[in-house]
């Protein structure tokens, strides 16, 4: 994946993890509970484009963050 676009998700996940007010931690630990082997490490990493997101982690972090797709994809 282009590493522009990565970084510009990261970015608009961030965002809308803030705009929750939900801490990095707190997001880990959801994406956990519902079955994803992640840390809070590998999503600061998520968040600034360094580390690849999977499908199952996409759909969990929009219902996770209450959002939509077009809202994590918006690369314009």
């Amino acid at each position: 994946m282009n590493i522009v676009i990565e970084k510009q998700i990261g970015s608009n996940l961030r965002s809308i993890r803030e705009r929750a007010g939900f801490t990095q931690e707190y997001v880990a630990t959801k994406l956990q509970l519902a079955g994803c082997d992640i840390t809070r490490s590998a999503v600061a990493k998520i968040e600034v484009g360094q580390r690849h997101l999977y499908p199952d982690e996409i759909i969990l972090l929009k219902e996770i963050l209450k959002t939509t797709y077009e809202e994590i994809f918006n690369v314009n």
